[in-house]
C-alpha cells in the first residue's frame, strides 16, 4: 500500500467528492463547469489535457448521476446542476451504503466475538479485583446500558453504596429501565428506604424478598457482574466477575427472572395536599407485605411506631383481616400494589 503522496496526485480538495460517488475527473469537470456554467466538451478537454472522447464520456457519466444538463444545441453543451441539488439523493444514497456497512461490521464483530468466546474461556468471563475497579464498571455498565438494568441488591456492599450510585438517575433519565429486587434486611439499613423511595420517584420499578442468593447486575441481557466472593469472607480485595453473553449469562438472567416474579412490589403513593391523614399508603402497604419492620416503616415515614401500627390496624379493619398475614393476602387480592395503570374497582385503595 502507498504511505507517501504522489506528485501526480490531484489536490485533496479536488477529491473531496469521492464519497458521493463521484471519481476524481468528474469532480475536476465538474467543478469547472460550475466555474463557467456552461461548457463545451472541447475546451473542458483542451483545459485538462484530455481526449475529446473521454471528455464526452465523463460529461455523459454526470449526465447520469444528475449532476450536469445537456443543453440542446447542435453543438453540445453541458451545464451544471447547482450541487445542493444534484448532490442530495447521491449523498442520502452514500448514508443509507454507509449505514448497510455499519451493520455488516457489528455483525461481523459479534461473529468474531462469538468465535473468539468459542475458542478463549477467558472471553466470557473476566475476573475483576478491588473495589475502584469492580465501581468502575458498574459505572460503565449504567453509562453504556440502552435498554434495562436488572439488579439483586443485598445487604451491606462490595464496591459501590446506593447513594453513591447516581449514574441510575442519568440512566432512568435517559429512559433506561430499571428492575431492582432489594433484601429485606438491605432496605432496614439506616436512611435506605429513604433511598429506594428516591429511586422509585425517578423511574425505578422496586420489589423485596427476604433473601438473596448473591448481589448482581446485568446491562441489556448482554452482561453481567457478579461478586465472586462474600463480603464477611476475609480482609481481602473484593472480587467479582464480568459475564458476557454466554450460557452462564442466560443462567442468571433466569436467575434474576425467577426471584423477581416472587418479590413484593415497592410502591409510592402521593399525598393529597392539605390532608395530613394521606400519608403514602401504598408505600406503608409495600413495605409491610415485604416484611420491613414497623421501626423502619416509621423511620421513612417521619411518623411513629405507634403511628404505623394504628394504620396498619386500620387497614385490617377495611380489609376485615384478622392478621397482618391475612391483610398481606387481602393487598395482594385487591391488587392495592399492582403497576400504576391497572384497572380494578375493587383494587382501588379506600
Amino acid at each position: 500500500m502507498r504511505t507517501t503522496a504522489s506528485p501526480h496526485d490531484p489536490p485533496w480538495e479536488v477529491r473531496m467528492l469521492e464519497a458521493a460517488g463521484v471519481s476524481t475527473e468528474e469532480e475536476r469537470v465538474y467543478r469547472l463547469l460550475v466555474t463557467s456554467f456552461e461548457t463545451e466538451p472541447g475546451r473542458i478537454a483542451k483545459r485538462h489535457g484530455l481526449e475529446a472522447g473521454e471528455t464526452l464520456r465523463i460529461l455523459e457519466s454526470l449526465h447520469a448521476k444528475g449532476l450536469v444538463s445537456r443543453m440542446s444545441d447542435p453543438t453540445p453543451r453541458f451545464a451544471p446542476t447547482p450541487p445542493d441539488v444534484g448532490f442530495g439523493p447521491l449523498l442520502l444514497k452514500g448514508q443509507e451504503s454507509l449505514e448497510w456497512a455499519r451493520s455488516a461490521v457489528a455483525q461481523l464483530t459479534e461473529e468474531y466475538r462469538s468465535s473468539a468466546r468459542r475458542r478463549d474461556a477467558g472471553q466470557l468471563v473476566e475476573v475483576l479485583t478491588g473495589a475502584p475497579a469492580i465501581r468502575q464498571q458498574l459505572r460503565n455498565l449504567q453509562l453504556g446500558a440502552r435498554e434495562e438494568l436488572v439488579w439483586f441488591c443485598k445487604a451491606g456492599h462490595v464496591a459501590m453504596t446506593s447513594n453513591d450510585n447516581t449514574e441510575e438517575f442519568d440512566a432512568l433519565a435517559a429512559g433506561v429501565r430499571y428492575r431492582v429486587l432489594y433484601e429485606r434486611a438491605l432496605l432496614e439499613e439506616p436512611g435506605m428506604l429513604e433511598n429506594v423511595a428516591e429511586g422509585i420517584r425517578h423511574g425505578e420499578v422496586a420489589r423485596a424478598t427476604a433473601d438473596l442468593p448473591v448481589r448482581l447486575v446485568i446491562a441489556d441481557r448482554s452482561i453481567a457482574i457478579c461478586p465472586l466472593v462474600p463480603v464477611a469472607d476475609g480482609p481481602g480485595e473484593p472480587t467479582a466477575a464480568l459475564v458476557r453473553e454466554s450460557s452462564l449469562l442466560a443462567a442468571l438472567l433466569a436467575l434474576f427472572e425467577s426471584y423477581w416474579d416472587r418479590g413484593s412490589p415497592v410502591r409510592l403513593t402521593e399525598s393529597q395536599p392539605g390532608d395530613p391523614d394521606a400519608e403514602d399508603e401504598r408505600y406503608l402497604l409495600s413495605l409491610l407485605v415485604a416484611g420491613v419492620t414497623d421501626k423502619a416503616i416509621a423511620t421513612q415515614l417521619r411518623i411513629s411506631q405507634r403511628t404505623v401500627q394504628r394504620r396498619i390496624h386500620d387497614l385490617m379493619r377495611r380489609t376485615h383481616a384478622q392478621t397482618r398475614m391475612q391483610l398481606a393476602w387481602q393487598v395482594a387480592r385487591l391488587g392495592w400494589l399492582d403497576a400504576p395503570g391497572s384497572t380494578s374497582v375493587e383494587g382501588d385503595l379506600p
